[in-house]
């Protein structure tokens, strides 16, 4: 690997500036720091400055801060016409729900055994998902946006919510479309208590063809650095009638 990085002392919750983030040029692009922990006050630490950890096993803690940055705006959320009447469907079924945060274990496990194109493992190691459970517990800056189907988890995602900022994690789907339904469930909840943006960390084809495009890590980081100081949402619920909010497209 070229480049050098910081290695985080576990009693400071400190970070280096994003700038000094291993370079386009280097065998890991957006590579920021290594080591320190993952308790709550470190996680909220590096979420707050648009930073996020992601390893594998037999690592220490990696954290990011890549350029550019992967960000879907609430407002150019794209329904594809196939997406559109799979939702009409489900909306219409009495048998079909959105839940938020009754099953966030369970997410984050599923998460961790999706199978992703050019990816061997996973990062969302357990003691990751041990952190984000925690983090869950002592402050609720963690959620889990599930679609329900004839009572079966069938797909869903996860993320961490910082005053009117949204950082998606990881989604998974065990039936097709099911983790989509979520992301539309999730653009709902963030039109309706003003996050306009949902961080999606790194690009994607997939992501892409949802609407998320790449920002330059300044404008995402000034971005950021204003919405986390914002109040958040009071609580994160999810009623049927917030999917007209997807009607004004």
């Amino acid at each position: 690997m070229t480049g050098m990085i910081d290695w985080l002392d576990d009693s400071n919750l400190d970070f280096p500036p994003s700038a000094q983030a291993l370079g386009a040029d280097s065998d890991a692009p957006g590579l920021l720091a290594a080591g320190g922990d993952l308790s709550p006050q470190r996680l909220l630490a590096a979420y707050s400055r648009g930073i996020f950890p992601w390893y594998g096993a037999d690592q220490p803690p990696l954290w990011w801060a890549p350029d550019p940055r992967m960000v879907l705006q609430t407002k150019n959320f794209k329904l594809a016409r196939s997406l559109r009447k799979t939702l009409a469907h489900f909306r219409r079924s009495a048998s079909c729900e959105i839940r938020v945060d009754s099953a966030l274990p369970e997410v984050l496990s599923a998460c961790a055994g999706s199978a992703r194109e050019g990816q061997a493992g996973t990062w969302i190691l357990p003691e990751m998902q041990a952190a984000y459970l925690e983090w869950a517990r002592q402050s609720g800056a963690v959620h889990s946006i599930e679609t329900w189907m004839d009572g079966e988890l069938v797909g869903g995602l996860y993320g961490v919510n910082i005053g009117r900022m949204f950082f998606g994690e990881s989604m998974f789907m065990r039936r097709s479309d099911a983790s989509k339904i979520a992301l539309a469930a999730l653009v709902c909840l963030c039109r309706k208590h003003g996050i306009s943006w949902i961080d999606c960390q790194q690009n994607t084809g997939h992501l892409a063809s949802l609407g998320a495009a790449e920002v330059a890590r300044g404008a995402f980081e000034a971005h950021v650095r204003e919405a986390v100081a914002e109040p958040g949402p009071g609580s994160w619920t999810y009623h049927p009638a917030l999917w007209a909010l997807l009607d004004q497209d």
